[in-house]
């Protein structure tokens, strides 16, 4: 995982996951099928998913198999922690199902508003998928072809 310090978030996701994780995939697709990542590189290099938020510290790792619950409520291990967005750990929760997922995020709302989440919580998914599609293939390539096709433009 690089953990090169960025000055956006579109820099942080283009240059620290999405180009690493496709590096990692090559032969998964055709020239025509990396122009849409190519287009999503482009978009998130030209700032159009940055907001003015500072970057968050994050689990980095945040799927519902590293949420265990006890009796006094949520417990988290195998931290990948790092600074990043904070709509990370929700969108992996999201990604894999998480229990009690819509607690989670209204509780995480109450403190801290998420408009518009819905909207780039995939966005905040690819990374992770394109990982799977490295070390599980499978579909996890063509969920990613379509993650970002939906953010390319």
């Amino acid at each position: 995982m690089d953990l090169t310090p960025r000055a956006s978030f579109g820099e942080y996701w283009a240059k620290g996951r999405i180009l690493p994780a496709l590096a990692k995939v090559e032969g998964s697709y055709s020239a025509r099928q990396l122009r849409v990542f190519d287009a999503l590189i482009d978009r998130l290099l030209a700032g159009d998913f940055d907001t003015q938020e500072a970057p968050a510290r994050v689990h980095g790792d945040l799927w519902w198999g590293n949420v265990m619950w006890d009796a006094g409520g949520a417990v988290l291990i195998d931290p990948a922690a790092h600074g990043g967005h904070r709509e990370e750990d929700l969108a992996l929760l999201a990604l894999f199902g998480a229990s009690h997922f819509g607690e989670i995020l209204r509780g995480y709302e109450s403190v801290h508003p998420l408009p518009g989440f819905e909207e780039r919580c995939e966005l905040h998914q690819l990374y992770a998928v394109l990982m799977h599609a490295v070390l599980f293939g499978g579909g996890y390539a063509d969920r990613a072809l379509e993650i970002a096709g939906k953010y390319a433009g």
